[in-house]
C-alpha cells in the first residue's frame, strides 16, 4: 500500500491555505487563547520580526492543523559533544522519569556511557523508557539492551525486523527516524542526534583542522535543540502514543504531565508525523518556501527533493529571494548522495545557490527563512522522510533565535564551496551515470 503513498499538490496546500482565519490558533495550559489574546500576544512577540510572519503562521496552521504553543525557552545545539553534555546533565539531574526515543542507539563508547547513566538512575527510582526502532539498532548486540533491561528499565524495539514478533502489523518500510529525550515531563531534546559515538565526536566543523582523506576521517555536523515550558507536555504525549501504538503496554506509572509554567518567549509549533497521515512537515516546508519574501538558508543532510520542492526553491530565487542550500561535500551514505545531486542542474539554473559542506559528515537537518522561521529536527528533504517514516520537527517562530540558526548557517557557509552552473556541467559522465541510477531508487531511499 505504502509503494502507492504520494506526497500532498503543492497547488492543493495552496487552496488549503486560502480560506485561512485572520489569527493563528495559540494553545497553552490554560487551553486555547482567546483570537483578541492570541493576536496582541504575537504582535509583541513578533514586533522586530520579518514582514508577513503573522500571515506565514496562519497559513501554516491552514496547512497543517497544528497550533502555536507560546511560553517556551529553546537552546540551539549545533554538534555532538554540546548535545551530549546537555543530555547527560538533564539525565543525571532527573528525578522522576526519563523517556528516550532514537533511531540509532550504539554499543560504543558513547552508547555505554549513556546506558550506564540510565542504569544508575533507574537504580534511583527513576522510571526510565526507552523506544529505539529495529532497523537503526539492527548492528547493536542484543546484550546491550539485555544489560538495560536486566536493570530494570522498559524497553521498545519499534516495529521489529522479525514479522512474528508483530503478526499482522509487520511494517519493515516504516522506521522511527525520531530522536527525542523528555526528562521529568518538564525538559526535552529533539533534533538529528542519535545515542552514538559517531556523532558526538568533536567534528572537524568545531576544531577547524582540515580533513585528511575520507569520510572516516572527518567528523559530523549535526542540530539538535533543548526546550523549556509548555511545548514539553506535547513532545511528551508523542512519546507515550508512539509507545501505545507499538502496543508496548502501560508505561510505568509516574507523573508523566506535570504541571508547566512558561519558561521562555519562544513560540513553536510541534510537527509529528507519520506514514499515511496527511504530510504534515512537508506541508510546512512547502508554505514557508512560498511564502519567502527575503532568504531562504537550508542544512540538508540527505537531499533527495521531490520535484515540487525543487520547484518551489527555482521559484523563490527567480523572485529574488536569497535561496542558498548547504548540502554533504563528504558522505556517509552514496547512493542518497548521488541522487540528491541529480537536482543540482535544475536548481543552479534556477538561481538557487549550493554550497557543500568539505570539513564534516553533514548530518543536519534544519532550515531559517527570513530570519524568523526556522525549523529544526529528524526528517530529511527526501521521500522516505515525509511518507515512510516517524518523524518530528519543531518549527521556531521567532527572530532572536532565527539570529542563531543564521549563525550556524553562516558558519556553514564557511567550510563549503560553491557549485557553480559552470563547473558543474563540466563534471565527469561516470558522475552523471551515478546520479541517473540514484534517482530510480530516490522513492525508498
Amino acid at each position: 500500500m505504502m509503494a502507492c503513498a504520494s506526497l500532498p499538490d503543492a497547488d492543493e496546500i495552496r487552496s488549503e491555505t486560502a480560506a485561512a482565519k485572520a489569527h493563528p490558533t495559540v494553545a497553552t495550559p490554560r487551553g486555547t487563547l482567546p483570537s483578541k489574546e492570541a493576536a496582541a500576544l504575537m504582535s509583541r512577540r513578533w514586533a522586530k520580526a520579518a514582514p508577513g510572519m503573522k500571515e506565514l503562521a496562519v497559513l501554516e496552521e491552514a496547512a497543517t492543523g497544528v497550533p502555536l504553543i507560546p511560553g517556551n525557552k529553546v537552546t540551539l545545539l549545533f554538534d555532538g559533544p554540546a548535545t551530549m553534555r546537555e543530555m547527560m546533565a538533564a539525565a543525571r539531574a532527573a528525578k522522576n522519569t526519563i523517556n528516550l526515543e532514537t533511531y540509532i542507539f550504539d554499543q560504543d563508547e558513547v552508547g555505554l556511557e549513556f546506558a550506564k547513566l540510565l542504569m544508575e538512575k533507574q537504580k534511583e527510582g527513576v522510571t526510565v523508557n526507552v523506544l529505539y526502532d529495529s532497523v537503526g539498532t539492527i548492528g547493536t548486540p542484543k546484550t546491550f539492551f539485555d544489560m538495560m533491561r536486566d536493570a530494570g528499565i522498559t524497553l521498545i524495539a519499534f516495529n521489529p525486523v522479525n514479522p512474528a514478533k508483530r503478526p499482522g502489523k509487520w511494517a519493515l518500510n516504516n522506521r522511527d527516524h525520531r530522536k527525542l529525550m523528555v526528562v521529568d515531563g518538564r525538559v526535552a531534546f529533539t533534533g538529528g542526534i542519535n545515542i552514538s559515538s559517531t556523532y558526538a565526536n568533536s567534528s572537524f566543523f568545531r576544531s577547524r583542522r582540515q580533513p585528511s582523506g575520507g569520510d572516516q576521517d572527518v567528523g559530523w555536523r549535526d542540530t539538535h535543540i533543548k526546550i523549556e515550558g509548555p511545548a514539553v507536555a506535547t513532545l511528551q504525549w508523542l512519546f507515550v502514543d508512539a509507545w501505545v501504538r507499538q502496543e508496548g503496554g502501560d508505561l510505568p506509572e509516574r507523573e508523566y504531565f506535570p504541571k508547566l509554567a512558561p519558561a521562555g518567549n519562544k513560540i513553536l509549533r510541534v510537527l509529528a508525523t507519520s506514514p499515511g497521515r496527511d504530510s504534515e512537515i512537508y506541508k510546512s516546508f512547502i508554505v514557508a518556501i512560498q511564502e519567502a519574501k527575503k532568504s531562504i538558508h537550508v542544512t540538508s543532510a540527505y537531499f533527495v527533493p521531490d520535484l515540487q520542492i525543487v520547484h518551489e526553491l527555482s521559484a523563490a530565487a527567480k523572485r529574488s529571494v536569497d535561496v542558498k542550500l548547504v548540502l554533504p561535500g563528504v558522505t556517509d551514505h552514496g547512493l542518497v548522495f548521488h541522487a540528491g545531486r541529480a537536482f543540482y542542474d535544475e536548481l543552479l539554473e534556477n538561481g538557487v545557490k549550493i554550497y557543500e559542506l568539505q570539513v564534516a559528515v553533514l548530518h543536519a537537518k534544519a532550515a531559517v527563512i527570513d530570519g524568523t522561521w526556522s525549523t529544526v529536527g529528524s526528517a530529511n528533504i527526501d521521500r522516505r522522510s515525509f511518507l515512510h517514516n516517524y518523524e518530528l520537527n519543531v518549527v521556531i517562530l521567532d527572530p532572536a533565535f532565527g539570529g542563531e540558526m543564521e549563525s550556524a548557517f553562516n558558519e556553514d557557509l564557511r567550510d563549503s564551496k560553491e557549485v557553480t552552473l559552470e563547473k558543474w556541467r563540466k563534471r565527469p559522465w561516470a558522475d552523471r551515470m551515478k546520479e541517473w541510477a540514484a534517482r530510480l531508487t530516490e522513492y525508498w531511499i
